[in-house]
């Protein structure tokens, strides 16, 4: 007899939990397929660290097959799903189309970016929920700061150090705080940026930092921002957005080369597509984590609205305390179905929460108890270290050398404006080059390309991340033409030769209608729909 199949996808809190606790309970009784797009777990929470240079990328990442070596992992990314067929279609890493049957479906999809209809929003400025885009704002800072120091124009010199973060709950004010203490870093002890004073702005419509928590969180929160020097604006957003600045509601028009996007998060799209009840883009589940009328079908985490049984009439928020939760239940529940124990009805009471505020800063309230400075510090890094599902010694590790070594600010140019978009159903994967923009059919039947999801489909390019380093790249062989392996003009962090020649001594021709290769051109066949301020590619 053949072994029940249960595919998982998503590999967000709810997924990877549930994953976690299926295959210790399944004891190789049933085959666990779990499909996403990357090979690791991202520990979301400590991404403010990765972008303020605290923390080295892979710390917050977890190896999936590392971790859980009794399920399958299927590198792809869910495009339709055929619920009567119970068929997952997917498109893989690189544009090969794949089939998935199951018996027990778990959608974790988790969310992306929240959008809002402000002009210009879309086009220049960037989220803050993939790894991607926390590397990309890294190298971004510092290049701001760095050609900012070289500029002998005032009002340049400003327009660059002045870094807008759009979103005052918890991620846009841990980017806030993070980030002011990243770029003071990077102007002290600097002899010729003697003056430059980097100026974080925070907005929200909101009436006080940190809405959804405690009030006394709030008020602990903004006291060090403006402690720190950032310039805290509640009641106020943008109300557009341009290449060299943005104007707010208040009629202010500031000018500045970076605007980070941290409004909140929206369920992702897969959900939507299933054509389910829905309640604000979330599939509608009831108490034990099934969708009604499809008793194979769970969801969890941020993709579905979970009753919450402590407040009736309610649906439990979009947090990943509670998505970590819920994956556990979810994988009780899946072993009831099979006759393994009885099933349960998620029911859970915050147990608190933790704001990093950068340094021996933060803000917390443990079961209730409020704390603020070193001791809520404490609390906040020893809540982390237990929480995440491995490579605790390394943070521990990376937090001590932080405390004693200055940061190293320098730009790696792996992650390029273009390939971080805001509109975007796949904030954890990078765009890469691959076939032109437009409706070409999906392989494996998952309808249309989407233009958001990475351009499955081509090979990445080899000087691009997740390809092979080209020659003159950083990390390949130094280009032979250069003195003493210099880089060529072609490398990331400087402006592309215009005529460069290929292999045969030809000049590079962009295709029909193509822009030619720039700093803020995609290289390759993918027809650019961001265009990003000059300088910030």
């Amino acid at each position: 007899m053949s072994r029940p199949r249960i595919v998982i996808v998503g590999a967000g809190f709810a997924g990877y939990r549930t994953a976690q606790i299926l295959s210790r309970k399944a004891r190789g009784r049933a085959e666990i397929v779990m499909l996403n797009p990357t090979d690791y777990f991202l520990y979301l929470p400590l991404l403010p660290q990765v972008a303020a240079g605290i923390l080295e990328p892979r710390r917050v990442t977890v190896s999936l097959s590392g971790t859980l070596p009794e399920v399958k992992l299927v590198l792809g990314e869910a495009g339709r799903i055929d619920l009567d067929a119970r068929q997952v279609h997917y498109t893989g890493p690189e544009g090969e189309g794949g089939t998935l049957s199951y018996d027990r479906l778990v959608l974790a999809a988790g969310s992306v970016n929240k959008l809002l209809p402000i002009p210009g929003v879309a086009e220049h400025a960037h989220g803050f929920r993939g790894l991607p885009e926390a590397l990309y704002l890294r190298d971004h800072v510092t290049r701001q700061v760095e050609l900012a120091a070289a500029t002998d124009d005032p009002k340049r010199c400003a327009s660059r150090c002045t870094f807008v973060v759009v979103g005052a709950g918890y991620t846009g004010t841990e980017v806030a705080a993070h980030g002011q203490l990243f770029t003071d870093a990077q102007v002290a002890k600097q002899p010729l940026r003697t003056g430059m004073r980097p100026r974080w702005i925070l907005l929200d419509i909101a009436e006080r930092v940190l809405p959804e928590l405690d009030e006394r969180l709030s008020r602990t929160a903004d006291a060090v921002l403006r402690e720190r020097g950032v310039d805290v604006r509640m009641g106020t957003s943008v109300k557009e957005a341009t290449s060299d600045g943005v104007l707010l509601t208040d009629g202010e028009f500031v000018d500045t080369r970076t605007l980070v996007w941290c409004v909140g998060v929206r369920p992702d799209p897969l959900a939507e597509s299933l054509g389910l009840p829905m309640e604000r883009g979330r599939l509608l589940v009831d108490p034990h984590l099934q969708v009604p009328g499809r008793p194979e079908v769970f969801a969890c985490g941020d993709a579905a609205a979970v009753p919450d049984l402590e407040n009736p009439g309610s649906y439990t928020p979009m947090t990943a305390q509670h998505a970590w939760r819920q994956g556990k239940v979810c994988a009780h529940n899946i072993a009831a179905s099979f006759g393994d124990g009885e099933r349960q009805a998620y029911r859970h009471k915050d147990l608190g929460f933790v704001v990093d505020l950068g340094g021996a800063k933060a803000a917390a309230n443990p079961l209730g108890v409020n704390l603020s400075g070193v001791a809520a510090g404490a609390v906040t890094r020893g809540y982390h270290l237990a929480a995440m599902p491995g490579n605790r010694v390394r943070v521990a590790a990376d937090w001590l050398l932080d405390a004693v070594l200055p940061r190293q600010a320098v730009q790696l140019g792996l992650v390029r404006s273009w390939s971080v978009p805001l509109d975007t159903a796949s904030p954890e994967v990078a765009r890469v080059p691959g076939r032109p923009l437009g409706d070409t059919p999906s392989p494996g039947g998952a309808g249309p390309a989407d233009p958001a999801r990475n351009q499955p489909g081509g090979e990445p390019a080899k000087n691009q991340p997740g390809g092979e380093p080209a020659k003159n790249q950083p990390g390949g062989e130094p280009a032979r033409n250069q003195p003493g392996g210099e880089p060529a003009r072609n490398q990331p962090g400087d402006e592309p030769a215009k005529g460069s020649p290929d292999a045969g001594g030809k000049p590079l021709a962009p295709p029909p209608g193509q822009p030619e290769p720039g700093p803020d051109v995609a290289p390759g066949p993918v027809r650019r729909t961001d265009r990003p301020s000059q300088g910030d590619a």
